[in-house]
């Protein structure tokens, strides 16, 4: 894995390889990330005792104070943000939560802007303010999942008090023209919520440039552990907190801090800046050689998502017509490859996928979506062992459905 210095590697650690459990071939990253090594052996001493309260005024207390805004300063760092506008959640589910329904309740319009394929925490946050007075305008895609920034400047009215959307599509890979839609955002005085959870680490999301005045982050896709989120606020945007209590995290997210979790972040973050060039084009060589071989070897598959450097550099997604999604995804679990269909947050609802639907998918071709999201531990070996097995698993299906 490629490295940005030699100096920086020998600080946070050499990479020792993936944990030990788990399938043989893992290619479900985006619902899942193992927690990389390193960051489990900096968070055991927060496990292991001697560590206080960082609101608690005596020597524990005062050394967790610095573990938790050294962490603070490393997650800003990773989008060159200002550390004071972090604010640590337990996911970042809570973080969306917080960025749109506590931004709604502060503002004087009620009116916001998002997109039709944002994630479910999103869409939800939206929908509970509509059912409490507010508008919400759903801008469309087109059928690569991409939004037109022209089209969020013809939704903003009088009465918008955010923009919110995501950098990235999970489910899709798309990648979103953030820099621009900011721009519009902040042309027409309209606070800006980038959802990066999939983006973080992967692609460049500088706060300033890209016009973002609310970023939410999750610690589990950076390879962090999981329980731990933060959205960045910048000093000009005022929240009202979705949590009350003892007033921690500026006042916006009260109860006692999981500190373990969010020194594992920091360091998650930390890696994440040091190794994204490097680690970017390594997955997206392997994305690549992944997609060609199946758009090859599976008669009438296509890609879902846009190609080549619009979608994300560790993403795969393709429908598959003629078979079922759960039914491959049975089989090559059964092969000893995790993969997935659609986003895992909404994989309970039995539901076709709703951004499939957005991009023109019909209920038949969504029911045929395949998933695959390679990280830090994806070898070209294990593509080839997936290159093999899919194309053999869907032609055994295709035989046995009825014609």
């Amino acid at each position: 894995m490629a490295r940005s210095s030699a100096s920086s590697s020998e600080r946070l650690g050499r990479l020792s390889g993936p944990p030990a459990a788990g399938p043989r071939v893992y290619l479900d990253y985006a619902g899942f990330s193992p927690v990389d090594p390193r960051v489990v052996a900096m968070m055991r001493p927060f496990l292991e005792g001697g560590i206080g309260n960082p609101n608690a005024q005596h020597s524990l207390g005062l050394e967790a104070r610095a573990s938790l805004d050294g962490a603070r300063a490393k997650v800003a760092r990773l989008f060159g943000a200002a550390p004071a506008g972090v604010v640590f959640t337990a996911s970042a589910t809570e973080a969306n939560n917080l960025a749109i329904k506590g931004l709604a309740q502060r503002a004087a319009g009620r009116h916001v802007v998002t997109s039709a394929i944002e994630h479910i925490s999103v869409i939800d946050s939206c929908r509970d303010l509509e059912k409490r007075g507010w508008t919400v305008t759903y801008v469309g895609v087109n059928a690569e999942g991409r939004v037109d920034p022209e089209a969020v400047a013809r939704a903003i009215r009088e009465d918008t008090v955010l923009v919110s959307i995501m950098a990235a599509n999970g489910e899709i890979g798309t990648l979103q023209p953030v820099r621009e839609i900011g721009r519009v955002a902040r042309g027409r005085g309209v606070p800006f919520h980038v959802d990066a959870v999939g983006a973080a680490g992967r692609v460049p999301l500088p706060v300033d440039t890209c016009h973002i005045d609310l970023l939410t982050l999750s610690s589990n896709d950076l390879y962090g552990p999981p329980g731990a989120g933060a959205l960045w606020v910048r000093p000009t945007v005022k929240l009202a907190p979705l949590t009350v209590g003892g007033g921690q995290e500026q006042g916006y997210r009260s109860g006692t801090e999981n500190l373990p979790a969010i020194a594992g972040m920091g360091v998650a973050a930390d890696l994440a800046r040091v190794e994204v060039g490097g680690e970017a084009a390594r997955l997206g060589e392997l994305r690549d050689r992944l997609l060609s071989g199946l758009l090859a070897r599976i008669s009438e598959a296509r890609l879902t998502g846009p190609a080549g450097t619009a979608r994300l550099p560790h993403h795969v997604s393709i429908v598959v017509p003629g078979v079922k999604a759960e039914s491959v995804l049975m089989e090559l679990d059964l092969r000893g490859i995790a993969a997935s269909s659609g986003a895992t947050c909404t994989a309970m609802t039995g539901e076709p996928s709703y951004v499939l639907r957005a991009i023109g998918c019909d209920r038949e071709a969504a029911e045929g979506s395949l998933c695959f999201t390679l990280g830090r531990w994806t070898t070209a070996s294990e593509i080839d062992i997936v290159l093999d097995a899919v194309p053999a698993v869907v032609t055994r299906l295709r035989r046995l459905a009825p014609q």
